[in-house]
């Protein structure tokens, strides 16, 4: 018998990623999404076919009813909780639509498991954004939380609860804490993403100008590929834990603008602009993750580095606008 996995947020960046390699493993994967008026399920239709034991199925995390019957249902032996308000910038703007998906959405996740009686085990989608203010430098599992903004505060509820079912019902639930991963599934309003696709359409001459915030705030960016591995090894641990996923470097926006307009020969200064609206009412400054608990227990390492990726991001854009990368040195 395979074993069967859940997944919310399927059709987003990690969804998708994740379900790929679930597949290869043999798994029988159901995911939901929410239904929307434009299709949006992109990022997982070439999975979509007869040899894939793939089913998708209409579903929100603020439904708990249909939770219940979904998990009665599918019997799911791993839970991936992946669905959420996940952009920084429009939890400031729609902070309640934000606390009620990113954080009640675990809440009734968590509840609907617990009520089914099923044995299964969760994953949660935990953030570096609930470290915000870092309290030190580099962050890891011990680093008290200091969340900037609606998103934030809200994964750190998703967070504590998950950890309070474990606690309380002794559920298996353990938490990721991501660091920023990116990929050109990325969505086109997160920064990483916006850069790459306006460089892509600057170079094609069907944009002038890219518009960005603060260039100084320092990320820790990895791969979102190598980090649905580390989503999948908490799980096949003995026991539920909670680990930190990171590369251990940090970068500025800036410098990505450097290694992205730097590798096809063009200076981003010619072409950024500073517009004010992109600046945050609370800025997170500095993320730097310590993951040598995920590299010592799970055995987890990222492979693709922070040019890599960047030039990997570039590349794919540039195809997107029909245009050819550059040749590798």
């Amino acid at each position: 018998m395979p074993k069967k996995a859940f997944i919310t947020g399927i059709n987003g960046q990690d969804g998708s990623y994740l379900t790929e390699l679930l597949l290869e493993k043999g798994y029988e994967i159901h995911g939901i999404f929410r239904r929307s008026s434009v299709p949006n399920t992109q990022r997982i239709d070439h999975l979509v076919k007869p040899e894939n034991k793939l089913t998708l199925h209409f579903g929100d995390l603020q439904d708990t009813s249909s939770l219940m019957q979904l998990l009665n249902d599918v019997q799911p032996d791993e839970i991936y909780n992946l669905g959420a308000q996940s952009e920084v910038g429009v939890s400031f703007a729609n902070p309640q639509y934000t606390a009620e998906s990113t954080a009640l959405g675990v809440l009734n996740l968590l509840e609907a498991i617990r009520q089914s009686k099923i044995r299964t085990r969760f994953y949660q989608a935990s953030s570096s954004e609930m470290f915000g203010m870092a309290q030190e430098v580099p962050q890891k599992e011990t680093t008290p939380f200091h969340p900037r903004s609606p998103y934030g505060v809200s994964k750190v509820f998703g967070y504590w609860m998950s950890v309070n079912y474990r606690e309380a019902y002794k559920l298996f639930a353990s938490n990721g804490i991501l660091f920023n991963h990116e990929s050109p599934r990325r969505g086109e309003t997160f920064v990483t993403r916006k850069i790459t696709l306006a460089l892509a359409r600057i170079k094609a001459g069907l944009q002038d100008k890219l518009y960005l915030g603060n260039l100084n705030a320092k990320r820790d960016w990895g791969y979102a590929k190598d980090y649905v591995e580390a989503m999948w090894l908490m799980l096949q641990q003995d026991k539920p834990d909670d680990f930190v996923v990171s590369t251990g470097e940090t970068h500025t926006i800036r410098e990505f603008l450097e290694e992205a307009f730097g590798y096809v020969g063009m200076d981003y200064q010619k072409y950024v602009e500073i517009d004010p609206k992109f600046m945050r009412p609370a800025e997170v400054d500095l993320l730097l993750g310590d993951c040598s608990k995920a590299k010592k227990v799970l055995g987890w390492k990222h492979s693709v580095d922070f040019k890599g990726l960047v030039r990997l991001m570039v590349d794919a854009d540039l195809k997107l606008v029909g245009l050819t990368p550059p040749a590798k040195k």
